[in-house]
């Protein structure tokens, strides 16, 4: 659970940065070269780089070089890990409300 938890905690890390965020959502369309990543935003290829790491290293895309080009791809396994703790968390607040649901409906009830 403590792993998981820390792997949770750096992919929401990652994800908390809109120009991280815009990476992932660009690199959902297929691989694209940091490059052709970095044109597209109002930074230098140094911050951009900051940003491609902590990606990488929580392991939300990853990189490989072929001569000079390297290239970023998504590692759309690694979102699994938030879809099962949003889904985790959707069915925690589905059990409270289906219980607060039952509350009021025998309270009803009991009033009639």
């Amino acid at each position: 659970m403590a792993q998981y938890s820390a792997q949770l905690d750096g992919v929401f890390v990652a994800l908390a940065d809109p120009t991280r965020r815009w990476v992932i959502r660009r690199l959902g369309h297929g691989p694209t070269s940091v490059g052709d990543l970095a044109r597209e935003l109002p930074m230098t290829l140094p911050s951009f780089m900051k940003h491609v790491r902590t990606l990488e290293s929580n392991g939300l895309i990853h990189t490989t070089k072929s001569g000079r080009v390297r290239t970023c791809v998504l590692n759309r396994e690694r979102l699994a890990v938030v879809d099962d703790w949003l889904a985790e968390q959707r069915r925690i607040w589905e059990e409270r409300t289906d219980r607060l649901e039952r509350l009021v409906t025998d309270e009803q009830e009991n009033q009639q």
